[in-house]
C-alpha cells in the first residue's frame, strides 16, 4: 500500500476511502499489522481481526459501489474495554472478569458506529474498573505516553490506551468513557482531542458502569472535526449535524477559583497564551468566581464523593469476596472510601448536585462556554507512582481536580492540545458547555481549535 495511513485523522482517511485512493481492506490490514508490531503491547487488551476484516470487506464493497453508509464507512475504531462487543468478554481492565460470559450483543453505541460502517479493531486497555485518572494497570500493563522516549510517563486514565492509540497513530478514533475526566485526561496527557458528551447523550446499554449518575461517553481522536463526525454517527445522523461557528463575539467564562490554582508554570503559560489568541480572534473573555466549585469542595469534605458511593454499591460483593485479592489495590482502596457514605449523605449529595447545576447555569448563561486547563500538570513519570501509593493518590487527585467538576455539574467538554512544554509534553485546554449544550460547544470548538493550538 503506497499510502501511509498511520497518524491520519478519521476525516483524512474517509476522504481517501471515498475517493477510491484507499481500500478499506488494505486499511484494516495495515491497522492490524501496526497494532501487532507496535513496541507497546499494553495498548490493546485484544484485537478482533476476524470481525475487522469482515467489516472491512463489507465496507469495501459499499464504497466501490457508491453506497457508503456514512463518511466514516471503512474507518477503523478501537473500544475501551468497557463496551460490549459481540462474542467478546468485557473485562473492564480487570482479571476478575476474564471468565465472565461473552457478550451476546454489541453495546448500543458499538452497534451505531457499526451501522455507520466503522471497522472495529479491538479492545483497548484501561484503568481497572475505570477508577483512576492516572492510567496504571497491573494486570495488562500500563500503556506508555508516546511523547517521552526516555522516561516512561503515564497515559492518563481511565481511557489510558484510547489516548495512546490515537496519539501513536494506530487508530484515528477510540471510544472512551468519562466519569471524572477519563476521556479528557488521556486526551490532554497524550496531545489529542477528547470530547465528553453530556451524560445520556448516547445510550449506555452494554457499557460497564462506574457511577450511574456521572458516567458519560465520548471519542478520543485527532481533531474536533473527527469528534463531530463520530457524534453524528452515534446519534444516527447521516452527516455532521454541527456547523463551524465563529469566535467573534463568542462568550467564554474563565473561573477564578480552584481550576487555576497550583498550575505547573508551563500549563499556566500555555493556557494564558491560548486565551490571548482567542481574544485576538474576537472572543469575549470573562473571569469570575464560581461559588459552586467551593460549595462542591465543602460538600465532598462533609459527605464524601458521589462516585465513591456508587462505585462501592456496584462492587460491594467483589470487595467482600475472593475477587478482591486479585484487584488493583489502589482501585480497591478508592472504592472502599464509599463505605463511609451513609444513605443520608448520599441523598444530600444528589439534592445538592441539582442545586449546584441550576446555580451554575444561572451564573454562566446558556450562550456562554467555560474554559480552563484540562489538567494542572503534564504527565508525570510512571515508576514513582507505582512504588509510592501516597504519591499516587496525590497525583490522582491533582489530575482529576479540574475535569471532575464538569462531571458533577453534567457539563459537556472538549480537551484540545495547547502545548507542548519545553520537554515536548502535551498540555490540554478544556472548553466546556453547560448540560445539553453539546452543539454549541462543538460548533465553537471547531472554530477555536486552530487558535487554541496556536496554528
Amino acid at each position: 500500500m503506497a499510502i501511509d495511513v498511520q497518524g491520519k485523522s478519521a476525516l483524512q482517511l474517509a476522504a481517501l476511502l471515498q475517493g477510491g485512493l484507499l481500500d478499506a481492506i488494505e486499511l484494516a490490514e495495515a491497522t492490524l499489522s501496526a497494532v501487532d508490531t507496535c513496541d507497546d503491547q499494553a495498548i490493546f487488551i485484544r484485537t478482533t481481526p476476524e470481525r475487522a476484516m469482515r467489516e472491512a470487506h463489507d465496507a469495501s464493497k459499499r464504497l466501490r459501489s457508491g453506497s457508503a453508509r456514512s463518511l466514516l464507512d471503512g474507518v477503523p475504531i478501537g473500544w475501551k474495554d468497557l463496551f460490549d462487543i459481540l462474542g467478546q468478554v468485557t473485562t473492564a481492565g480487570s482479571r476478575v472478569l476474564a471468565s465472565s460470559p461473552a457478550a451476546m450483543r454489541d453495546a448500543a453505541v458499538v452497534a451505531r458506529l457499526n451501522q455507520a460502517g466503522m471497522v472495529t479493531i479491538g479492545r483497548l486497555n484501561m484503568t481497572e474498573f475505570a477508577f483512576s485518572g492516572i492510567g496504571l494497570n497491573p494486570h495488562y500493563g500500563t500503556p506508555r505516553n508516546p511523547h517521552d522516549q526516555e522516561t516512561p510517563r503515564i497515559p492518563g486514565g481511565s481511557s489510558s490506551a484510547s489516548g495512546v492509540a490515537v496519539a501513536r497513530g494506530l487508530i484515528p478514533v477510540a471510544m472512551g468513557t468519562d466519569t471524572g475526566g477519563s476521556v479528557r485526561i488521556p486526551a490532554a496527557y497524550n496531545g489529542v482531542v477528547g470530547y465528553k458528551a453530556t451524560s445520556r447523550r448516547y445510550p449506555m446499554d452494554g457499557v460497564f458502569p462506574l457511577s450511574s449518575s456521572l458516567d458519560s461517553l465520548g471519542p478520543l481522536c485527532r481533531t474536533v472535526e473527527d469528534a463531530v463526525l463520530v457524534d453524528a454517527a452515534l446519534r444516527g445522523l447521516p452527516g455532521p449535524g454541527v456547523q463551524r461557528g465563529s469566535l467573534r463575539g463568542a462568550r467564554i467564562v474563565i473561573p477564578s477559583n480552584i481550576v487555576l490554582d497550583d498550575l505547573e508554570p508551563a500549563v499556566a503559560a500555555s493556557f494564558e497564551a491560548a486565551v490571548e489568541r482567542l481574544v485576538g480572534a474576537g472572543a469575549i473573555i470573562e473571569r469570575r468566581l464560581f461559588p459552586a466549585f467551593d460549595a462542591l469542595a465543602e460538600l465532598t469534605e462533609r459527605h464524601g464523593h458521589l462516585v465513591n458511593a456508587e462505585a462501592h454499591a456496584l462492587h460491594l460483593a467483589r470487595l467482600n469476596g475472593p475477587e478482591e485479592a486479585n484487584m488493583d489495590q489502589r482501585v480497591v482502596t478508592r472504592i472502599r472510601l464509599g463505605s463511609s457514605i451513609s444513605t443520608p449523605d448520599y441523598i444530600t449529595i444528589i439534592q445538592s448536585r441539582s442545586q449546584l447545576i441550576a446555580q451554575t447555569e444561572d451564573l454562566v448563561g446558556k450562550d456562554a462556554l467555560i474554559a480552563f486547563p484540562t489538567i494542572a500538570q503534564v504527565a508525570p513519570a510512571i515508576k514513582p507512582l507505582e512504588s509510592d501509593i501516597n504519591l499516587f493518590f496525590k497525583a490522582n487527585a491533582r489530575t482529576l481536580r479540574n475535569t471532575q467538576l464538569g462531571n458533577f455539574l453534567n457539563w459537556c467538554g472538549v480537551s484540545i492540545p495547547s502545548g507542548p512544554d519545553r520537554a515536548g509534553m502535551p498540555i490540554g485546554f478544556l472548553l466546556s458547555g453547560l448540560s445539553g449544550q453539546d452543539e454549541r460547544l462543538l460548533s465553537t470548538a471547531l472554530a477555536a481549535e486552530a487558535t487554541i493550538r496556536g496554528e
